[in-house]
């Protein structure tokens, strides 16, 4: 029973709720673990961890929080969330509620400085600031103590992203330390997700600071929802999961996601479904920003059936009536799974929930669980190199030096600023100087942490029992029992069954052969470093032609099977007959295509006047006899194979980012003087065959080699493109 003391700002906390959802007429109410939040927040100044399910209503706890507190006088709310689809939701959830919130992202670099004027007004109710803002150098010396100085609230949203232990971890986060240690002691924090078991409860509230002393409070509550009902089809390949969508998409209810694995996977779904006849748009990391607003606008509004989504559509994105989620390919962690599916049915009472694992989900899972923090051998290697820079090094800069693309080498040298042993400032990155001692026994805990993490998501396919308690037993949710709603408890809701017609179209759709392979045209940054002069555009007369690949690793049609073949242990051996004649079609469409050699326009290519190999020391036999195959079919001689100097090993071939790529093809690959001889009469462009490309680094460097040594045009083909 609440205080009399607070009995009216509990019904001042009511009624803002009540123009938060849209209605002073209704008798909104709290939930009372709402008002426990707000309570201790606004009352008591108290720090608060919030663990609730999708849709519970975290962000009225903040927004009424912080209207009460801006009627009292104090600072505006600072809300750090990593979601920009969150932050437009939130700012027009908060007019509703006469709470002026602005943004500071990525997205509105133009708009900083306004947002700052205001701020320092004291015209913002809420400032929603991104995490990555926090480790900006500028933001951080000059915009942070000042905010810190002037909140009066902060709000910390999917506070799961802190932990390293949690499915979405994200270093920028860490810096909320400082943010914390400068805020005045009376100042309340509130931290929020929906997507954290007890380790990852335990540690967000330790670094938060809302775990220490008595004076913290944690709400979690529980984590089913009554609305959605969760189902497994393990259908045959990834043709039948395709036509079983498109037969099915129809009867699923409202509107929904589709989640896949990989970029290429989405957008091979996207045009599937729209030539059966659906309205559906791709949605991945790679889709321009505008592109994005304009697809979660017309899932909002109803305007697509679905939208066909990686994990960049995650957390934060707020539909109350998503009617459905399919899943086409299973994701590696239950955690970040049962975030994902908590998109759907929050306002609805009814939703579907779909996972349609394949069996190239493994395969993906690996690739990821690759990225994690690096060795100790290239975490010391970075901090040698800083250490002995006179000044600081961009990430251009340092990157030739350091064996690790960029996007982990960002990654990672905000891990080092967190902990003191670098630190960003304007023009780049320096080292402190501190000493840093590398946590193996961590970074092997977190790494047997995800492989347990796949092996619960390999039981929740396989399991009989309730897949809701699964799911909530894995989030140490106490109140896991039996939901009597998903197919194990009620029995199944979909039959395997698709459509001939569909099957038919989604096998011509995933054996269709052919994908663009876009050719190197500038040299990367930062070759100096490396003892490389190369520098700016790569000349017209040394580069490649854009080539072709018969299918990508990440992709679900030619990538099943080529992925097993291309496997780092698969047994080298002979180009299969099937790979032979899908590598022939895709000759024939690239022949045929605009610009190839038999379209017959003005423009059109010339026709390739032989075919040359690269050496491989993992797969010679695959590479030659495809080389030969193809000479032999198109009647074109065989001009011979690019080989390896003398002495030269690829054994340790860094594939990590370009400057490193580079440095060590220089001189590994020759031309030798037969195919050299050949290249000179030959009478036309090249193909260049070889196995895969991942970087486009090797054709780069074979391209000009050939190119300088008298070849008329360098066409390059392999089999995959990887990644």
């Amino acid at each position: 029973m609440e205080h009399t003391s607070n009995a009216d700002l509990r019904t001042a906390a009511d009624t803002v709720l009540a123009r938060l959802v849209g209605d002073v007429a209704a008798p909104a109410r709290l939930r009372e673990d709402q008002w426990k939040a707000i309570e201790a927040l606004v009352a008591d100044k108290r720090r608060a961890l919030v663990v609730q399910r999708t849709g519970w209503g975290k962000s009225a706890v903040y927004f009424v929080a912080t209207a009460l507190l801006r009627e009292r006088g104090s600072g505006p709310t600072v809300i750090v969330s990593p979601l920009l689809a969150l932050m437009r939701n939130q700012v027009e959830a908060a007019a509703r509620a006469g709470i002026h919130a602005r943004t500071i992202n990525s997205s509105n670099t133009e708009e900083w400085e306004t947002v700052q004027a205001e701020v320092a007004a004291g015209e913002v109710d809420v400032l929603l600031v991104s995490p990555e803002r926090l480790n900006n150098p500028d933001f951080r010396d000059n915009v942070l103590p000042k905010l810190a100085a002037a909140t009066g609230l902060l709000v910390v949203d999917e506070a799961h992203c802190i932990s390293d232990w949690g499915h979405d971890f994200r270093p920028d986060y860490r810096r909320l330390r400082t943010m914390l240690a400068d805020l005045p002691p009376d100042v309340p924090v509130l931290a929020t997700t929906a997507t954290a078991n007890a380790r990852v409860t335990a540690d967000v509230a330790d670094q938060l600071g809302t775990g220490s002393g008595t004076d913290a409070l944690v709400l979690r509550g529980p984590l089913d929802r009554e609305s959605l009902s969760l189902s497994v089809l393990h259908l045959p390949n990834a043709a039948h999961r395709l036509a079983w969508l498109a037969d099915h998409l129809s009867e699923l209810p409202g509107s929904g996601i589709i989640y896949t694995l990989t970029v290429a996977a989405a957008e091979e779904v996207t045009a599937f479904l729209r030539t059966r006849g659906h309205t559906v748009s791709s949605y991945t990391g790679k889709t321009e920003n505008a592109d994005r607003q304009q697809a979660e606008e017309d899932l909002l509004a109803n305007r697509v059936k679905a939208l066909v989504a990686t994990s960049a559509l995650g957390m934060g994105f707020d539909k109350p009536d998503l009617g459905f989620v399919v899943h086409l390919g299973s994701p590696s962690s239950p955690i970040a799974y049962y975030q994902q599916v908590g998109r759907a049915g929050r306002g609805v009472e009814h939703a579907e929930v779909l996972l349609l694992p394949g069996k190239e989900d493994e395969a993906i899972w690996a690739y990821f669980a690759s990225l994690a923090f690096p060795s100790e051998e290239l975490v010391r290697r970075t901090l040698d190199v800083l250490a002995q820079a006179d000044r600081p090094l961009s990430l251009p800069a340092l990157e030739p030096l350091v064996e690790l693309r960029r996007s982990r080498l960002e990654s990672m040298l905000k891990v080092l600023d967190v902990d003191g042993a670098v630190r960003r400032v304007k023009g780049g990155w320096t080292s402190t100087g501190q000493p840093w001692a590398y946590d193996a026994d961590r970074y092997a805990w977190v790494a047997r942490q995800r492989e347990a993490e796949q092996q619960a998501m390999r039981e929740y396919g396989s399991t009989t029992g309730c897949r809701m308690e699964f799911l909530q037993r894995q989030l140490d949710d106490e109140g896991a029992a039996p939901c009597g709603r998903c197919d194990n408890c009620a029995g199944p809701r979909f039959t395997d069954a698709a459509s001939e017609t569909a099957l038919v179209a989604a096998r011509g759709e995933l054996g269709r052969a052919g994908v663009e392979v876009e050719p190197r045209r500038m040299w990367p940054t930062g070759l100096a470093a490396v003892g490389m002069s190369l520098k700016g555009r790569i000349p017209a007369g040394e580069q490649a032609a854009p080539g072709r690949a018969l299918g990508r690793l990440s992709d679900i049609g030619w990538g099943n099977r080529l992925r097993p073949m291309l496997a780092p242990q698969a047994p080298d051996g002979p180009a299969p007959d099937d790979i032979v004649k899908a590598v022939v079609d895709v000759l024939a469409d690239w022949a045929k295509g605009p610009g190839g050699w038999a379209s017959g326009g003005p423009d059109a290519a010339a026709r390739p006047a032989g075919v040359v190999t690269m050496a491989s020391h993992t797969r010679p036999q695959l590479v030659q006899s495809l080389g030969a195959r193809i000479a032999e079919i198109g009647r074109m001689p065989l001009l011979g194979s690019i080989e390896y100097a003398a002495g030269a090993t690829t054994a340790r071939m860094p594939r990590s980012n370009s400057a490193q790529r580079l440095h060590a093809l220089d001189g590994l690959l020759v031309v030798p003087p037969a195919l050299s001889d050949a290249l000179r009469t030959a009478g036309g462009p090249v193909l260049l065959v070889d196995d895969a490309t991942e970087t486009g680094w090797t054709l780069a460097v074979a391209a000009r080699l050939l190119r300088r040594d008298g070849a008329e045009g360098v066409l390059p083909l392999v089999l995959a493109v990887q990644g």
